[in-house]
């Protein structure tokens, strides 16, 4: 290193010279990257150091809340059941489940011998309690809008302490697979006005210290239900700044960039330095682009189907992140779970044209939206209204700072590029960003039909004509949604090569497998 450099020098430097060699995010060569981190057998015991976004001061271990501590919340805690990565429900603190003839009464078993952190047995009223917790107006969960639609806080009865009952208003045959969602983690009975700095849970790790917003860490939890975790230790430390983060971890002072996805410029950075590579999570970034329905731009159906017909996906997946990932075609769906709608649509920019005639848009010109709140977004911003521009359709690229972006531009701007994290059971992706009056609908769309199809899948007990409903509504969406979905990104994770057994899925990384190297002298 020369005299007077830096890590975050070396790395701006980098950048740039690679920018200059042609290879920025648009029209770059084939990033070629490992398809998974190292695995093998790890060391026992060690400390991983995880860097992640700073937050607020609000910033919370409450997992029902929508300020909760991300990184924090897989070790500390566990669900009921949880998602694998086919998008199945399996077990986790409930051993099995069962539902009635319709499916509107649901009864989960829970694991014998587990135990919270501070020595508490696990039974039925955590579980009881903790859906009260997360149906309260007063915590304001994103997951109650989903819960609440089904059943209230009586509604959930603790039959014995292994055995608890929901009872819902109507019929839903996918109900266990809402209880995945990272809000629905189980806190003790009676703990709401402490969890939110104590994180006693029953996960493979317990909290040893936490400050919001700032530094933390968390131990191994000897007593864990599915084996003590191979690390002994986690420190978490917060930087706000991306380019810190990557020189954190370029200069071996952590071994993981948790939330930070890189853009294919800083990847090959990393890979190309010594001592760090990356993991590439398939398929684990959604991007959109919600085309606002009712904007006068968009209230019209032709306008948003010529805008999908624009355009074709699997080049813009090339061309806007060198193809680390899968072309969408419209359909939210992840490609890698089972009840994705095989097929996609087809790509007719000279329909498109003469849809827009029809249309009376003719020539249309607007703006599309972007930030630098994820490296990605612009990239699909600049490649989509590139290909746009062979139907006529001119579009500006109009970038807005970072902090402002979801405030000012989410769900209030005609045209703009957003992102979500997979993960999402195939029922609750469809019903809580589709759904009229979803407070997550990014379109503002309100399509009853769709409505009642999603309706319909639920009330569905046969698992194969459940799945055709719901595949009968990424039809529906693909065709006559206000939603776009170019890609599925592959998520760029950055890492130090001595972590070896990092897997993610859902945004939540396998906390007791994951280790560190042996030490090699």
């Amino acid at each position: 290193m020369p005299q007077g450099a830096t890590r975050r020098t070396l790395l701006q430097g980098a950048l740039a010279g690679l920018a200059a060699g042609g290879l920025t995010a648009c029209g770059a060569p084939p990033l070629i990257l490992p398809k998974s981190a190292v695995t093998g057998t790890p060391a026992r015991g060690g400390t991983l150091h995880i860097a992640r976004p700073a937050a607020s001061a609000a910033e919370t271990l409450d997992s029902a809340s929508s300020l909760s501590a991300y990184e924090y919340l897989g070790a500390i805690y566990n669900r009921l059941v949880k998602l694998d990565v086919k998008g199945k429900t399996v077990p986790d603190l409930a051993t099995e489940w069962s539902s009635n003839s319709d499916a509107t009464q649901w009864t989960f078993t829970l694991r014998a011998g587990v135990s919270f952190h501070n020595g508490k047995p696990l039974t039925a009223a955590d579980v009881r309690y903790t859906i009260a917790h997360i149906l309260d107006p007063d915590t304001a969960s994103p997951q109650a809008g989903t819960l609440s639609t089904m059943f209230g806080p009586k509604d959930v009865e603790a039959v014995d302490d292994r055995t608890v009952r929901f009872r819902l208003k109507t019929p839903n045959a996918e109900f266990p697979s809402l209880l995945t969602a990272y809000q629905c983690y189980i806190i003790p009975e009676g703990s709401a006005k402490t969890i939110g700095k104590t994180g006693i849970g029953t996960g493979p790790f317990r909290l040893e210290s936490y400050r919001a917003a700032g530094a933390g860490a968390v131990v191994a939890n000897e007593d864990y239900f599915d084996g003590r975790p191979v690390l002994d230790r986690i420190e978490f430390f917060s930087i706000q700044d991306t380019s810190a983060r990557v020189n954190a971890l370029l200069s071996s002072q952590v071994d993981l960039l948790a939330q930070t996805n890189m853009d294919n410029a800083t990847a090959r950075v990393v890979t190309g330095s010594r001592g760090t590579t990356v993991a590439r999570v398939p398929n684990a970034q959604w991007y959109t682009i919600p085309m606002l329905a009712t904007s006068k731009e968009f209230q019209d159906p032709l306008v948003r189907r010529a805008m999908k017909l624009a355009y074709d996906s699997d080049t813009l997946l090339q061309t806007a992140i060198q193809g680390t990932g899968s072309g969408g075609w419209d359909n939210p769906v992840p490609p890698n779970l089972e009840a994705r709608l095989p097929g996609h649509r087809p790509y007719d920019p000279e329909q498109a044209r003469a849809l827009l005639k029809k249309a009376g848009k003719d020539g249309l010109r607007i703006p599309i939206y972007t930030s630098a709140y994820e490296p990605n977004l612009t990239p699909i911003a600049v490649a989509y209204a590139e290909q746009v521009r062979k139907a006529g359709i001119d579009l500006t690229i109009t970038s807005v700072s970072s902090d402002s972006y979801y405030t000012a531009v989410w769900m209030k701007k005609p045209l703009m590029v957003s992102y979500w994290y997979t993960g999402r059971p195939v029922d609750q992706l469809l019903n809580q960003i589709f759904r009229s009056g979803s407070s997550y609908n990014e379109s503002g769309l309100s399509d009853k039909r769709l409505d009642e199809v999603l309706d319909a899948a639920r009330a569905d007990t046969n698992e194969q004509s459940r799945r055709a409903k719901y595949q009968d509504a990424q039809q529906m969406i693909v065709d006559n949604g206000a939603d776009m979905t170019p890609i599925f990104g592959d998520r760029i994770v950055g890492l130090s090569d001595r972590v070896v057994n990092y897997q993610e899925y859902g945004f939540e990384f396998d906390y007791v497998n994951i280790g560190l190297k042996a030490s090699s002298s």
